[in-house]
């Protein structure tokens, strides 16, 4: 069994002309990347649209990275700032005229599906402010360090910190909240 090859070998083979490198490093962190900005997002066509926009913008920009740095934090750093000018642009739209989705309430089926553990945790994490739930999704779900997530959203550590401690006080009490209405 061969070892997988480091990122940092993947970019220099990439800026080499090995365009299958760039392709293993997609492969690599796809999922993390779109796990991010589905987060950030709140919907599904939108993240795999950021997914692919922070890959082509990676590869446009390789030469700028950095071989000290580590990949993941540069390609979710990306990602990030393609949700953040996403949202941007929906607050911006939200003050024009749109027209309102049919029915905002959940339907019978995910009524039910509401009633699993998991589901009640994504729908508490849903509901934390972005900031909140960026910082939950990078250190809870994907593991990363606070000096990487601070890295990746442009924030002082502390700041991370206390993001994260607050996002878990909200999650407390949501969790609390939907134990009591559901009873």
């Amino acid at each position: 069994m061969r070892a997988q090859p480091a990122d940092g070998d993947l970019v220099a083979l990439t800026l080499r002309g090995h365009s299958d490198a760039f392709a293993t490093l997609v492969e690599r962190y796809d999922r993390a990347v779109y796990h991010l900005a589905y987060r950030t997002l709140h919907d599904a066509e939108e993240a795999r649209d950021v997914t692919q926009e922070a890959f082509f913008k990676a590869f446009r920009s390789l030469r700028t990275f950095k071989p000290d740095a580590k990949f993941s934090t540069w390609i979710f750093a990306i990602a990030y700032h393609a949700c953040c000018d996403r949202l941007n642009r929906r607050r911006h739209f939200a003050s024009e005229e749109l027209p309102e989705r049919a029915d905002p309430a959940p339907g019978p089926e995910s009524q039910a599906i509401a009633l699993d553990e998991a589901s009640r945790l994504r729908a508490a994490i849903d509901a934390l402010p972005e900031k909140y739930r960026t910082v939950v999704t990078l250190f809870h779900l994907q593991g990363r360090q606070y000096e990487e997530i601070a890295t990746v959203l442009g924030l002082p550590m502390g700041t991370v910190k206390t993001h994260l401690f607050r996002a878990k006080e909200q999650l407390r009490r949501l969790l609390g909240a939907m134990e009591v209405t559901e009873s």
